[in-house]
């Protein structure tokens, strides 16, 4: 992989002497770009199983698989629910009524 400072550098004398680059010059800098590219890829995709692990492990308590138990509610226990919260806007409705009125 090539250091930052020498593609910078390379392109900066370039942009600066303003010489037009060849077709073969301009493939050899992208190859190098590409390879530094594909090179920064691979390190970081190890990286991120290494991150991947971490999480398995500290995901995992005692060795056993932590899940989300699923709750069911019934219909009648919905209702009631969705009862009790209409009624609870209704009071915060009437009392920003209030605030309004005075």
């Amino acid at each position: 992989m090539l250091p930052r400072s020498e593609i910078h550098s390379n392109l900066f004398i370039v942009c600066q002497n303003r010489v037009s680059l060849t077709y073969k010059g301009v493939l050899m800098m992208m190859n190098k770009v590409v390879a530094s590219l594909q090179q920064e890829y691979s390190r970081l995709e190890k990286e991120m199983g290494q991150v991947g692990k971490a999480l398995d492990a500290l995901g995992h308590s005692g060795g056993k698989k932590l899940k989300l138990t699923g709750r069911t509610l019934s219909k009648d226990a919905r209702r009631r629910i969705a009862e009790a919260q209409r009624l609870r806007w209704a009071k915060v409705r009437k009392a920003a009524a209030k605030l309004v009125k005075t």
